[in-house]
């Protein structure tokens, strides 16, 4: 059985990381306006290949035809985004 310090620890641990993926998250939701501007403009080659893999991991980015595209839960967070924007 893990020690009281062991469990500290980890649960150090499991809020770091936590931590960790709701900043990445709030990073990728400032970024997605920006991000659907590329691929607008058909610069898609300019977004971080690990920003789109996270995109996509959330469902915000889906790949359609060897292209990338918003999805329906993209175009909400984009809509959150700018209604925050203006606010």
């Amino acid at each position: 059985m893990a020690s009281t310090s062991q469990q500290q620890q980890q649960a150090a641990r499991a809020a770091q990381k936590a931590a960790d993926a709701a900043e990445k998250r709030e990073r990728l939701k400032r970024a997605l306006p920006a991000t659907v501007e590329l691929l607008q403009s058909r610069q898609a080659d300019r977004i971080d290949d690990h920003d789109i893999d996270a995109y996509v991991d959330l469902n915000w980015l889906e790949w359609h035809g060897g292209g990338l595209r918003l999805t329906i839960t993209g175009r909400n967070v984009c809509a959150q985004s700018a209604a925050t924007a203006v606010a």
